[in-house]
């Protein structure tokens, strides 16, 4: 495999390491990223879903912080991806275990993030304000509610993720379209600040990268790359009910913690019927897995909180699936829940830019500090950010019909000759479609201003119209071998879609999946 010499290099593809790569390459700099594993492998896929204001940090006095991420969120909802993140309407109940002051402080908090939303200048039309609605209406937002000294709830909006992993997998693929070379399974086995020896994982050949500018963005496991670095991840846990078990779930949940004045399990009704219910904060010790594992404590101790609100308990049985991600949090003094959600920039002797903490929220942001850096330390010349006005592959405007942005592809693998054109990508390759208007189907909720394209190709090969066992049909798998660069049926299955997100419809999909992979190239004309 030949050298590649590039004015950026990017280790990490979760959020902020696909955001790194898309600010250097709307600047107009050469970018190459990769990561041993997938898009989105990590962290980012594991996250609450939640792209919110920074409430908790406004109530803990980290006001900086909690702007920050009112005014990332304000990007995201309005402008970078409003096909990604839409407004939520959560319910905090207010049951005989929430005093009227407990209640009283929490309202005040929604009224203050209701400042911080007008400060960040994101209309009201995009996220409501806050108010206490009776126990009737709660109930009608959440039948499952127990009405057993309900005496009605408090209701607050957020924003929130229809899905974490397409995020990532959005961000790079518009950092794909800028120019930027987006390589998957490949890991850095040595890194400085001037480059790094890369592994292809798949063939094991070897690959040195020249770079003016390195940057460390592999999360959790960015300690590994960078001496001297220590880190203290906490694990957060999500149970995955399966659909109908909490029927007619419309309004998210926010649940105290039992002992803590600011901290409350989520639960969250998804597009497709299932309802994730999280998230724990434990500190982790030791070496930092691929793929964390939630352990039966955390599934019990949300059920327990879970179940304090309902009027019909659910069941261990009833929990489908259940999930944990790292949070890649700075050593400090404390509990991990009480550790800053402030990113941190630092730089090794040889010049290695290495971001850590943060939340996914703000991964523009973070991306756009870090690249600042490595511009600041005068190894590359590039003008400011322009990633805050910069929609993702597949935005439409909130309201609109969309558009796309123009065929592009992600970097070749194994030294390609980068040609554009129709036909299957590189081993990491996804292509960003043609332009495209908005679907009136499920398909915008997932390829917003692509969606048209996704439905063409049912059209075209109507075998791919059928849907599987959870609903995802065979033309979204073949469009994500295609276009988005998943290589085997993991990424199919576990990021892509979610599928894999409840072990058994993993399971009852996987023949859907290898045909997908399996499938021709079209005979016909370009999708792009």
């Amino acid at each position: 495999m030949p050298g590649l010499v590039v004015d950026v290099l990017v280790v990490g593809l979760g959020a902020t390491g696909a955001g790194v790569a898309l600010d250097a390459a709307s600047r107009g700099l050469s970018v190459a990223a990769i990561d041993a594993h997938d898009l989105a492998f990590g962290t980012s896929r594991w996250s609450s879903k939640m792209i919110h204001g920074g409430l908790r940090y406004l109530a803990r006095g980290q006001v900086g912080v909690a702007y920050e991420s009112a005014v990332e969120r304000g990007l995201l909802l309005g402008r970078i991806a409003p096909h990604l993140v839409r407004a939520q309407p959560y319910l905090l109940p207010l049951v005989p275990e929430v005093s009227r002051r407990q209640a009283a402080l929490v309202m005040t908090g929604y009224r203050l993030g209701d400042g911080l939303r007008a400060a960040a200048r994101t209309p009201r039309s995009l996220l409501p304000g806050p108010c206490r609605i009776s126990s009737g209406r709660a109930r009608a937002l959440a039948p499952p509610l127990g009405p057993a000294g309900l005496r009605g709830a408090l209701l607050s909006w957020d924003g929130r993720l229809l899905d974490d992993a397409r995020l990532v997998l959005a961000v790079a693929r518009t950092a794909a379209a800028h120019g930027a070379r987006v390589l998957t399974r490949c890991r850095a086995l040595e890194v400085s600040g001037d480059g790094a020896l890369v592994r292809d994982e798949l063939t094991g050949e070897t690959l040195t990268v020249r770079a003016r500018a390195v940057i460390n963005a592999a999360g959790v496991w960015a300690a590994g790359l960078h001496p001297g670095l220590r880190m203290r991840p906490s694990r957060g846990t999500h149970l995955v009910l399966r659909p109908g078990t909490l029927p007619g779930l419309v309004a998210g949940l926010h649940v105290p913690i039992p002992g803590e004045s600011d901290r409350f399990a989520l639960v969250l009704p998804q597009a497709d019927g299932r309802v994730l219910v999280g998230l724990t904060d434990e500190p982790v010790d030791g070496p930092v897995p691929d793929v964390p594992q939630a352990p039966e404590e955390d599934v019990v101790l949300l059920l327990s909180v879970l179940n304090s609100v309902l009027e019909e308990p659910v069941r261990r049985e009833e929990v489908a699936g259940a999930h944990a991600g790292l949070r890649p949090l700075l050593d400090g003094e404390g509990r991990t829940a009480d550790l800053s959600r402030r990113h941190a920039l630092l730089t090794t002797r040889d010049g290695m830019v290495t971001v850590v903490g943060g939340k996914l929220t703000t991964y523009r942001r973070m991306a756009e500090d870090a690249v600042d850096l490595a511009v600041s330390s005068g190894r590359i010349t590039a003008g400011p950010s322009r990633t805050a006005a910069l929609p993702l592959v597949g935005a439409i405007p909130p309201g609109g019909r969309g558009g796309g942005h123009d065929d592009g592809h992600v970097g070749e693998r194994g030294g390609g000759d980068g040609r554009r054109g129709p036909g299957r990508p590189g081993r990491a390759g996804a292509s960003a479609a043609g332009r495209h208007g908005g679907v009136a189907d499920r398909l915008v909720e997932r390829y917003g201003g692509e969606a048209g394209a996704v439905r063409a190709l049912m059209e075209r090969e109507p075998r791919l119209a059928e849907a599987g066992p959870t609903g995802v049909t065979g033309a979204e798998l073949v469009w994500a071998v295609r276009h988005e660069g998943a290589l085997d049926v993991d990424d199919l299955l576990d990021r892509r879609t979610r599928i894999g997100l409840i072990p058994a419809d993993r399971e009852a999909a996987l023949p859907m999946a290898r045909a997908a992979l399996a499938d021709p190239l079209p005979t016909g004309p370009a999708e792009t």
